[in-house]
Formats: C-alpha cells, sequence, structure tokens
C-alpha cells in the first residue's frame, strides 16, 4: 500500500543487549517478524565486535595497548553501521524499526573506567549522547546463567566460550553499561522462553504506544512507591543519577496535556517532548518525542502557569533483574513535594516483585491520583478548580 507523503514516518531505534545464551539473536527475528507483519520496514544492525572476533582476532593475543585501540575501533565501527541505516532511513517513506545487536556503551563493560574516560575525551564522546539520545530503547535479555541454568550452553556458537560464571558476570557488566537510559526494559527468565519473548516484544510496542493486545498478552505495567528514607549505612547498587526537570505546557483542553522533560549529567541534556491526547475506547494515547535544545526552548514559551516547574534528582539502578528509578524531589518545589522520594518500576511480577532492601518503602501509590505529576505540580490556587480535579483524577501514572 502506498505511504501517504504527508505523513511523517516513524524511525524506531531498539538495542537488544545481555549476557551469553539470553535470547538475543531469536528476538531479533521475531521482533522483526511482529514489525513486518504490521507493515514497517525493519533492520537489523549487526553487533560490530563479532565482526571481527569471527574474523580472526582475539583479545587474548592482544597486549593491553592494542586491546584499548581494538575497542575503541569496535565503538567506531558501531557507530558507522548505525549512522549508514540512519542515513538510509531518511530516504524511505516508511515506518522504520532499527534493531540494533548491542549498542555503544556494551563496549564500555569491556574496558576499565579510565579506559573509557580515555576514549570519550580522545573521540568527543560523551555518555548522554552516546546512551540516552542515541537510542529510544534498551532491551537487556538475562543470560539463561541466571534463573534457566538448565537451558544455559555454548553449544553451536564459534564464538562463545564462557562458562555458566563468567556467563554471569557478563551478564550483569552489560546490564549496569545501559544503567541511566531513560526507557530501559530488563527481560528476565522468570517465564519459559516462548513467554520471555512475548514480554519483550510487548515492551517494545508498550514504549512505542503501538496496541497489540490482539497479538500479544503482556501483562508488564508501570508501579510506584512512596519511598520514606534510605537506610542509613546500607550497600547501594551501582547507580546514575540524573537531574531532571518538567513543565506543563498550555493545551486547548484540559483533557488534553503537553510536557517537557530535560534530563542531563553535567552539561549534557537529553529534551522529550509528551502529548497526552484523551481517552478513546477507556485508552489514553501518548506521543513521547526527543527534541531539540532549540526546540525545549521555544515550547518553553507555552508553558502552563498553572503548574509549577518540577525539579528531581534521579537515580537509575538494577536489582534483582529489575530496572527502577528514583526521584527524589528537589527545591523549589511544591510544599507537597518537599522531601517526596518515588520509586518506580515497569514490571509483569506483580505480587513476587522484591523491593530495594536499602530503602523504607511505606506503601504502593500506583493507583493514588495525589503522586501523579500533574497533580504534585499543579498551582495550590488551582487545586479546587472542577476542571483541573477532573485531569488530576484521570491521570495516575503519567511520569517519563
Amino acid at each position: 500500500m502506498a505511504q501517504d507523503p504527508k505523513k511523517k514516518n516513524n524511525f524506531y531505534k531498539v538495542v537488544l543487549t545481555g549476557g551469553p545464551c539470553g535470547g538475543k539473536t531469536t528476538g531479533q527475528a521475531r521482533l522483526s517478524t511482529f514489525f513486518e507483519n504490521l507493515g514497517w520496514k525493519v533492520f537489523r544492525c549487526p553487533e560490530a565486535a563479532m565482526i571481527y572476533l569471527s574474523g580472526g582476532v582475539k583479545f587474548s593475543d592482544l597486549n593491553k595497548d592494542q586491546a584499548h585501540h581494538f575497542q575503541e575501533n569496535i565503538i567506531k565501527t558501531m557507530i558507522r553501521i548505525e549512522n549508514t541505516y540512519h542515513d538510509l532511513a531518511k530516504t524511505l517513506n516508511q515506518d522504520i524499526l532499527l534493531i540494533c545487536d548491542r549498542g555503544v556503551m556494551d563496549g564500555t563493560a569491556y574496558v576499565k573506567r579510565e579506559e573509557w574516560e580515555k576514549m570519550k575525551n580522545d573521540n568527543g564522546w560523551n555518555d548522554i549522547e552516546l546512551r540516552d539520545n542515541r537510542y529510544n530503547q534498551i532491551i537487556h535479555m538475562v543470560s539463561a546463567s541466571k534463573g534457566a541454568e538448565a537451558f544455559y550452553t555454548i553449544a553451536g556458537h564459534k564464538t562463545r566460550g564462557e562458562g555458566i560464571e563468567i556467563a554471569r558476570e557478563l551478564d550483569e557488566i552489560t546490564a549496569d553499561a545501559w544503567v541511566g537510559h531513560p526507557y530501559y526494559d530488563v527481560i528476565d527468565n522468570s517465564t519459559g522462553f516462548e513467554t520471555k519473548l512475548t514480554r519483550m516484544i510487548a515492551a517494545v510496542c508498550n514504549r512505542m504506544g503501538i496496541d497489540a493486545e490482539d497479538r500479544l498478552a503482556p501483562n508488564s505495567k508501570k508501579r510506584k512507591f512512596l519511598v520514606s528514607r534510605i537506610k542509613d549505612g546500607a550497600d547501594l547498587p551501582f547507580l546514575q543519577e540524573f537531574q531532571v526537570v518538567h513543565d506543563y505546557l498550555v493545551t486547548p483542553s484540559r483533557k488534553m496535556q503537553a510536557r517537557l522533560r530535560r534530563r542531563g549529567q553535567g552539561d549534557h541534556w537529553t529534551y522529550t517532548h509528551t502529548i497526552r491526547r484523551p481517552e478513546i475506547n477507556k485508552q489514553s494515547v501518548e506521543l513521547r518525542m526527543p527534541i531539540t535544545s532549540k526546540d525545549y526552548e521555544i515550547l518553553l514559551a507555552q508553558k502552563d502557569e498553572c503548574h509549577d516547574t518540577i525539579y528531581k534528582k534521579r537515580q537509575c539502578f538494577l536489582w534483582q533483574n529489575e530496572y527502577f528509578h528514583m526521584d527524589i524531589y528537589k527545591e523549589p518545589c511544591p510544599t507537597r513535594c518537599k522531601g517526596l522520594i518515588l520509586l518506580e518500576t515497569y514490571t509483569a511480577k506483580a505480587d513476587r516483585l522484591k523491593l530495594p532492601d536499602f530503602l523504607k518503602i511505606e506503601r504502593e501509590v500506583t493507583e493514588d491520583a495525589f503522586y501523579s505529576m500533574y497533580s504534585l505540580s499543579l498551582k495550590d490556587e488551582f487545586r479546587h478548580n472542577r476542571n483541573h480535579l477532573n485531569s488530576i483524577n484521570s491521570v495516575t501514572s503519567d511520569d517519563d
């Protein structure tokens, strides 16, 4: 069917990563088939390291300097290959999904921190651009060595020789490499393999806002918890910390929402514009778009003065194969946000979800409209307005 030349086509870039024997290869094939059946053009970007390793290169043959430059060149190769797909996508009048077999940050898992800092300085790279701005979503397929040991195998893989303990270690370091990405989903081995693949596809569809209920049966949902404190002397996991700024924009109707987010580390930022449309068939439609800093400044002029700007410190971390982010609200902020700490995750585990033991959790507030960002940011003088109350009651999980 011919494409509408006036329609803005989608380009979505997802990374499939994880330790050995996690289902990445099969997952790529299933994800490709699913989206091709929806009419999308699917490109599959190969794992750059495998190009060289399958060609005879062995890390064990390299000295320290050779290994450093080799890893640097792998990352450069990955960037060049991905950019080639980007350029091709711009010429096609079609919705395009690019599935990356690992991404740039996977390479950082195999070098020491000081080596990675040197690579960044030498090449003018930064983590925000390479991790957050470069990819729309990260899917970590947990290795079978963690929770499905009976299915872990290296048979049939010419470049795979990891024992189960090494596989677990590789799974953990690749998972940590992506901590901090705003849209990071961990697909563990709590279900059978076929269901694991379905959960992975459902996670992509959910992030993209694609209704796949007739094709998939995902049961994952966002859950939110009120935290009273971080326990003294607790052993904290590896985490990435960001500064986050949220603003709501004026919209034609109170049934529609528009918001801006600025998220960054140091001097490097990502910018997002989200539009939440009125409910259709009892479902809210949300469109989330990455934008430039210039677009951000232009849109910010449309700030809704009924809402305060919200400032947060966001800490992202992995715990028990779940990806969490914890928002610590900062001054200046409304009185109701002073000292507020909210923990969020996206999970299918329901009653089996294990919450971080270094946090004092008061209660779950997933369905409590008071803790939606829309409600928290609304200025006191507007909280008694009927239209605003209706907006609050219709939104319970609008954070991003």
